[in-house]
């Protein structure tokens, strides 16, 4: 097809549009597949890239990546440098993917950071979850297995490898490998004192 643009869609003349996919302005396709039933909704730029089947992108960025079928991507999310989202998977708000892979079923539903890393099926990285891939000089891998629960907050230290069914609870840093079904929890323990706030705010002058 040639270039096209349609009240606000450009659609590069390398494209290819499906039958039956649809692409809602303001968007961008450069260089791309996006396969039937596929929608590309508004605030949208997707490059050298692949869309599959009845997926949705949901204003966002996706360049030189891949997006099996029936997955949702957005709002917001940024997938470059050969992110593959494997089938039903859900990318959510503020969810960056570089140079990694997840399969079938994963769910990063928001603020999260996935760099340098092979995802089994069925991972859920929980909000705020970074895979700490550079160490100041090099790039590093992350493996995670199959069904591992990643909670929120939690630092990935790469190189690192994660076994299947293992459970990261929320706010963990995890710099050594872990086991299949093991259970890691790495935060330091609140510790409370009684009114004590209420001394500071009283000490310093400020209103709470």
């Amino acid at each position: 097809m040639g270039e096209e643009t349609y009240a606000g869609v450009y659609i590069s003349p390398d494209s290819v549009i499906e039958e039956g996919a649809r692409i809602f302005p303001p968007a961008h396709v450069i260089n791309s597949r996006i396969c039937a039933g596929a929608q590309i909704l508004p605030f949208s730029y997707v490059e050298n890239s692949r869309v599959g089947e009845n997926s949705r992108v949901i204003s966002s960025t996706v360049t030189n990546s891949v997006i099996c079928s029936d997955c949702t991507v957005g709002p917001y999310a940024y997938l470059r440098q050969n992110a593959y989202v494997g089938e039903g998977c859900r990318i959510g708000d503020f969810v960056e993917i570089k140079n990694s892979t997840l399969g079938k079923g994963c769910r990063a539903a928001h603020l999260s950071y996935i760099g340098d890393a092979t995802l089994g099926e069925r991972v859920n990285v929980g909000c705020g979850a970074v895979f700490c891939n550079y160490d100041g000089f090099k790039k590093h891998s992350t493996v995670v297995g199959d069904g591992v629960f990643i909670g929120a907050n939690s630092n990935l230290i790469a190189p690192l490898t994660i076994g299947g069914g293992a459970f990261i609870a929320a706010g963990t840093t995890v710099s050594s490998d872990l086991k299949e079904g093991d259970f890691c929890i790495g935060r330091q323990r609140e510790r409370i004192l009684p009114e004590e706030g209420a001394k500071r705010y009283e000490n310093s002058g400020a209103k709470p």
